[in-house]
């Protein structure tokens, strides 16, 4: 069903499988289809606070997947 994030406050990073990294900001909606694999979080030197807003199908929210490693985030 997906994943929206509407970033609150600060600076973050997104990316998508295979994708380039993105940088998100105050205001930016951003949405993630069912089914893609894909990360967030905080820029490297600036915290970010964000609403994530996902829908349940059968009571399952979210299947979550390996952390994102240090040498991946920092691409």
């Amino acid at each position: 069903m997906g994943q929206t994030l509407i970033v609150t406050a600060g600076a973050g990073r997104v990316q998508r499988d295979g994708g380039a990294i993105e940088e998100i900001h105050p205001g930016d909606v951003v949405w993630f289809p069912p089914n893609e694999k894909h990360w967030h979080g905080a820029a490297p030197t600036t915290a970010m606070t964000h609403i994530a807003i996902q829908e349940a199908l059968d009571g399952k929210v979210v299947d979550w997947m390996e952390k994102v490693s240090d040498e991946e985030y920092a691409k």
